[in-house]
């Protein structure tokens, strides 16, 4: 099966252009929001509140995505600032809009004195539907690519002359990443939605600290199929900072645990 992006634009309507990434991502916040909602109403917590904080958490989110992306490409940006605003034409660092919206959250969380944790958990299980519906906008970016591969490989992305790195220029197929990162982070959104997120009801934090592990995980086996990585001191940045958001989630999940066993016994 091949796969190959019909260009980047959806329409254009005068001066106005619509692009395929732009309505991914905003395809993906919705889908996403509106299941944090049914979670939310379920839990009988209050709904308006919830998409309060999504809204926060993705304009945080935006904002931390373009400045990690930025930061890392600081030399583009210094030759050519003004298009460090176009974030409309990619860019986005995943790892960059989750710390964003995770902070802008909080800040949210704390001046509307809504429970932290129990908000995080409902936003976090639903976000990795929001990334698999956004990683296609990688894919009519003609972004986000893993190596070559041969014309018999079974999946496989077709990749236009200007978007292939220098070194690959006359491959003309690709692994098809986009598609790995997408279908993981759907199954991984079934599994924290559907299959954790009641059973860890009674331990607040926790089912976000489990995404967080997962998602990183996943980073950790596609970032180093790709070609197109962000590297920090000569290394993929997502492997870092992967490494990083793993370790920290899974000692903070073990500390809520204890805690919630805790406070539950006495």
């Amino acid at each position: 099966m091949i796969f190959e992006s019909p260009g980047a634009i959806l329409f254009k309507l005068g001066p106005i252009t619509v692009r395929w990434y732009g309505l991914m991502f905003v395809l993906g916040f919705f889908a996403a929001s509106a299941m944090a909602m049914r979670l939310a109403k379920k839990w009988n917590l209050d709904t308006e509140e919830l998409l309060n904080t999504a809204f926060w958490g993705f304009g945080g989110g935006v904002i931390g995505a373009r400045l990690y992306f930025v930061l890392l490409n600081y030399k583009h940006f210094l030759s050519e600032p003004l298009t460090a605003l176009m974030i409309w034409t990619g860019g986005l660092s995943i790892h960059g809009g989750l710390i964003g919206g995770i902070l802008a959250g909080i800040v949210y969380c704390r001046v509307k004195k809504l429970p932290i944790l129990v908000t995080a958990d409902l936003i976090l299980s639903a976000m990795p539907l929001a990334q698999a519906i956004g990683r296609w906008g990688n894919f009519f970016n003609s972004e986000a690519f893993g190596r070559p591969v041969g014309e018999d490989f079974p999946l496989k992305l077709f990749i236009p002359q200007e978007s292939r790195p220098w070194e690959f220029k006359e491959q003309k197929y690709f692994q098809p990443t986009f598609l790995y990162e997408s279908v993981f982070d759907l199954l991984l959104f079934c599994l924290l939605y559907f299959g954790l997120a009641e059973r860890l009801r009674k331990y607040p934090g926790v089912l976000g600290c489990l995404y967080i592990i997962g998602y990183s995980i996943g980073r950790l086996i596609i970032e180093p199929m790709r070609t197109d990585s962000l590297l920090a001191f000569g290394i993929p940045a997502a492997i870092v900072t992967s490494t990083i958001l793993l370790a920290v989630a899974a000692i903070l999940a073990a500390v809520l645990v204890v805690h919630h066993r805790k406070h539950s016994a006495t």
